[in-house]
C-alpha cells in the first residue's frame, strides 16, 4: 500500500527559549527585498507629502523611513508568530492588517513626539503639526495595508507553488513505484514457458533410452546457468542476453534437429551495453513458436545487432511461415513494448515486417546515451 502524501508543511515555530535573543529570528526573516520595499515606501511618501510641509525634505524622509521600518517589523513579527499564538477565529493575513493598523499611527505619533522633544502639549496645541500627523498616519496606514496584502498574496502563491511541487514529487515517486511493480509483473509474464515441456522431453528420452537425453539435459543446464543473473536480479548486459539466446536455440535445435538452423551474430562493441532482461529472448521465442514450428520444412533463425549513432539496433529474422494477417500480436510482444516504453520512453520501438519470400523480421531499437 503506497504511503500517504505528506501534509502541507506548517510554518516553523521560532525556538524562543533555546538560547539567543527572542528577536533574532525576526531580524533573520527580513530580506533584502523587504528592506528595499521599506526604503521605497519611505522615500515615496516623503516625496509625495513634501510640498505640503514646511519641514525640510531630509527630516521628512527620516520620519517616513522610521515609520516604514516600524511597519516592516510589525509585519515580520506577525509572520514569525507560531500558529498556536494566533487567534483561532482570525487568519494570519487579518492579524497582519491589524498590526499595520496599530503600528502606523503609533509610529507616526512617536516621530512627532520626538520632534517636539516630548512636549505633548505643544504637539496637540499646534494645528499644523496635528494635521501633518493625521496626513502621514493615513498615508502610512493605507499604503502599509496595501503592501502587506500584496506581500501576503505573494507568500500564499509561493506556498501554493511549493505545495504543488511537493505533491508533484510525491506523485512522481508513486508513479515510479507503479512502473517498477508493472515491470516486475511484465518480466514475470515473459519468463520462458518451455521449461516444463523440455523437462517432459528429457523424461521421455530417458525412459526410452535415447542417447539424445544427455545432450538435451546439458543444453538445459546451460540455459539455466545463463538465466541465473536474471533470477538473482543482477544487472544484465546484451552479452548475457546473447548467451541465454544461444542456450535456448540449442535446446530448440535438440527438439527439432532437422527443422531448425540458427545463427547469432552481434557486434562485439554492443555486447557490453546494459539491456532489458529477456527482451531479445522474447523475439526468438516468437520466431520459433510462430515461424519455425508451424512450417513443415522448418527454417532458419538469424539474430543480429549493432550500434548505430545514438541507437542500439537488434533484430531476429526467421524463414518460417511469415505473418498471419488475421492474427493479433501476442502477450509477449505487448508486454515487451510496454517494458521498453516504461524504461526508455517513445524513443524505444519494436517493429515487425515481412521477409521475402516468406518469414518475419522483428527489430528492437533502443536509445543509447
Amino acid at each position: 500500500m503506497p504511503e500517504p502524501a505528506p501534509l502541507p508543511e506548517r510554518r516553523p515555530e521560532p525556538d524562543i527559549g533555546s538560547g539567543g535573543p527572542w528577536w533574532r529570528p525576526w531580524l533573520r526573516s527580513i530580506t533584502r527585498g523587504s528592506l528595499g520595499v521599506a526604503l521605497g515606501f519611505g522615500f515615496a511618501v516623503a516625496l509625495a507629502v513634501s510640498p505640503m510641509f514646511v519641514t525640510s525634505f531630509g527630516e521628512l524622509l527620516a520620519r517616513t523611513l522610521f515609520i516604514a521600518f516600524v511597519l516592516l517589523l510589525a509585519f515580520v513579527a506577525v509572520q514569525q508568530l507560531p500558529d498556536r499564538r494566533l487567534p483561532r477565529w482570525m487568519p494570519r493575513w487579518a492579524v497582519s492588517l491589524v498590526a499595520i493598523a496599530v503600528a502606523a499611527p503609533l509610529a507616526t505619533m512617536i516621530v512627532y513626539v520626538v520632534s517636539v522633544r516630548g512636549d505633548v502639549a505643544e504637539l496637540f496645541g499646534n494645528e499644523a503639526r496635528l494635521r501633518g500627523l493625521l496626513i502621514i498616519s493615513v498615508i502610512a496606514l493605507c499604503l502599509g495595508m496595501l503592501i502587506a496584502l500584496g506581500a501576503q498574496l505573494r507568500q500564499r502563491e509561493a506556498e501554493s507553488r511549493a505545495q504543488a511541487l511537493r505533491f508533484e514529487l510525491e506523485r512522481s515517486r508513486l508513479e515510479r513505484q507503479a512502473v517498477d511493480a508493472q515491470l516486475s509483473l511484465l518480466q514475470a509474464q515473459i519468463q520462458p514457458h518451455f521449461l516444463f515441456n523440455t523437462l517432459a522431453n528429457v523424461q521421455a528420452l530417458v525412459e526410452s533410452g535415447s542417447p539424445r537425453a544427455s545432450a538435451v539435459l546439458k543444453s538445459l543446464i546451460d540455459y539455466l546457468r545463463a538465466s541465473m543473473p536474471r533470477l538473482q536480479g543482477g544487472p544484465v548486459t546484451l552479452g548475457d542476453e546473447a548467451q541465454l539466446v544461444r542456450a535456448y536455440l540449442q535446446l530448440m535445435q535438440m527438439r527439432m534437429p532437422d527443422r531448425l538452423d540458427w545463427h547469432v551474430g552481434i557486434e562485439p562493441e554492443a555486447l557490453a551495453r546494459p539491456f532489458p532482461a529477456l527482451a531479445l529472448l522474447t523475439l526468438v521465442e516468437n520466431a520459433v513458436h510462430h515461424g519455425i514450428d508451424p512450417s513443415v520444412q522448418g527454417g532458419q533463425i538469424e539474430v543480429g545487432g549493432r550500434l548505430e549513432p545514438g541507437t542500439l539496433r537488434l533484430w531476429v529474422q526467421d524463414s518460417g511461415v511469415g505473418l498471419n494477417p488475421m492474427s493479433q500480436p501476442g502477450t509477449g510482444l505487448r508486454n515487451l513494448r510496454a517494458r521498453l516504453a516504461a524504461l526508455h520512453g517513445p524513443a524505444a520501438s519494436v517493429t515487425l515486417s515481412e521477409v521475402s519470400p516468406h518469414g518475419v523480421r522483428c527489430e528492437i531499437v533502443l536509445p543509447v546515451s
